[in-house]
């Protein structure tokens, strides 16, 4: 259930009521969005200090196994156990690994780490300076997309206010705009060579990233959360959450909704309570994307009650993702809506192999020839054999990614997909009477 939430625009940021059903007031009081309302701007080392004390000197060398009882997962996308990732860091590091801070959030519908950064740098640089003790790090690299300007300069501010006790030099890197520059052998490639584009790897960065040393590659959210366990234990952070995976997560929910935002909820709460405090409701929504662009759409029927539990939702098929919630109104087509999301995945290709430059742009362009009601004979025969025959054959992840969300798209619109293709018409501009 949710904690907290803000809305995206800082202007318009709220704190909301804080949950009583299963969590007390003190497990609330010191998770993610606690603390002063977003309307007043980024937390001040003061004020972080005040609230949550000093970092614990002594946790460093132990904060691995801390993390490895916690459960945290990556808030990156790809869920990875964080206390793990940190070892394998840790392992190889000789005393001279990286961390590279991941704040590049390229994709379009997440709002959830640019106003973590925004509101929260110091927690943000808290769990930066704690895993560069760790895992052995000499080096810190703040990686933020150059588009979030609030974030960038809450950051800066943030690192000028502890320069003289900073025992890691911290180096800001404006993230280029672009939906894979957040890849992490991406953000590796971009400090290396300026170029933002994900390597074939191995070596992964954790072998080898950042000017051939080991680095760490974290996204802030993973980070944020690993500065609150640090100070308050494994046990507190596995007191909070209503399933099988412990903790909180940062969603950023949008689309048919009267209150879109960033929440702080219980990982495996309901998706139904996140709509009903958001303002959707079931009848008011077509579809439901969930994780984002790299996730896939659910029908309503088969989601409304499914818990936002990473361990939940993959044996069905879905993804937690970077905690993207989007609901698709009954007035917008479902063929539509896929279409202008393989296009941006198309437009977004990194170009460096043929399923990403030939492949993701012919079902990004047959897609818009189905939503416009212009469609060739066998344009969604085509997309149902393309969507098997890219997946595991791009240079990086970026296509499988594209026609997983197709394959989503399929299925929980197939009838709309059918409609088209027979030029029909559109059932969602005929149920609104505008076909």
């Amino acid at each position: 259930m949710t904690l907290t939430s803000t809305r995206p625009d800082p202007s318009a940021t709220h704190t909301g009521t804080a949950f009583a059903r299963r969590a007390s007031a003190s497990q609330t009081s010191t998770r993610l969005l606690a603390g002063p309302p977003a309307v007043a701007g980024a937390e001040s080392l003061f004020d972080h200090r005040a609230r949550l004390g000093p970092l614990p000197g002594r946790v460093a060398t132990q904060l691995i196994p801390v993390l490895e009882r916690s459960g945290l997962l990556g808030r990156g996308g790809a869920g990875f156990p964080v206390g793990r990732k940190w070892r394998s860091v840790a392992e190889r590091s000789e005393g001279r690994a990286v961390v590279l801070v991941n704040g590049a959030e390229g994709e379009p519908l997440s709002r959830k780490d640019r106003n973590l950064m925004a509101f929260r740098p110091h927690l943000v640089i808290d769990g930066a300076v704690l895993a560069a003790a760790a895992v052995g790090a000499d080096a810190i690299v703040l990686y933020v997309g150059a588009e979030h300007a609030s974030a960038r300069a809450a950051l800066t501010r943030a690192v000028a206010e502890r320069t003289r006790e900073l025992a890691v030099p911290i180096q800001l890197v404006a993230a280029p705009v672009g939906y894979v520059s957040g890849e992490e052998s991406a953000a590796v490639h971009f400090v290396n060579a300026g170029d933002p584009r994900p390597t074939n790897v191995p070596p992964r960065p954790h072998e080898r990233g950042v000017h051939g040393r080991p680095t760490l590659v974290q996204n802030v959210e993973s980070l944020a959360h690993a500065a609150l366990i640090a100070r308050h234990g494994d046990a507190w952070y596995r007191q909070a959450g209503l399933g099988d995976t412990p903790g909180t997560a940062l969603l950023t929910v949008a689309g048919a909704v009267t209150q879109p935002g960033v929440r702080e909820i219980q990982i495996g709460t309901p998706l139904g309570e996140v709509a009903a405090g958001a303002g959707a409701t079931r009848e008011g929504t077509r579809g439901i994307l969930l994780g984002g662009y790299f996730g896939g759409w659910a029908g309503v029927d088969e989601a409304w009650n499914l818990p936002l539990d990473p361990a939940v939702m993959r044996p069905r098929g879905f993804a937690f993702g970077c905690g993207v919630v989007s609901f698709l109104s009954p007035a917008e087509c479902g063929v539509m809506a896929t279409g202008r999301i393989l296009d941006f995945m198309a437009r977004s290709s990194a170009g460096q192999c043929g399923p990403c430059v030939f492949g993701l742009r012919a079902i990004a362009d047959a897609t818009h020839r189905l939503a416009t009601g212009t469609p060739d004979p066998d344009d969604l025969a085509r997309l149902e054999r393309w969507s098997g025959e890219i997946a595991e054959r791009g240079a990086c992840r970026h296509p499988d990614g594209a026609v997983g969300f197709l394959r989503s798209g399929l299925r929980v619109f197939g009838d709309d997909f059918v409609r088209h293709q027979a030029r029909r018409g559109c059932e969602a501009r005929a149920r609104t009477g505008t076909n």
